[in-house]
């Protein structure tokens, strides 16, 4: 019976850190998208300043 039980922990703890990981990349990923998204609208508005500049 401990067995089997302890078979269903080990599988159940596998499947939470799975799930975990998952969402921890998707987190990464979608930071890291709007980090980009950032940088391109700085660049954009340092752009229209300098040709505001000139």
């Amino acid at each position: 019976m401990y067995t089997t039980e302890h078979e269903l922990v080990r599988s159940r703890l596998a499947e939470l850190q799975t799930e975990a990981e998952a969402a921890a990349r998707a987190r990464r990923l979608y930071l890291a998208r709007r980090a980009s998204r950032r940088a391109e609208r700085a660049v954009r508005r340092a752009a229209r300043a300098s040709a505001a500049v000139w």
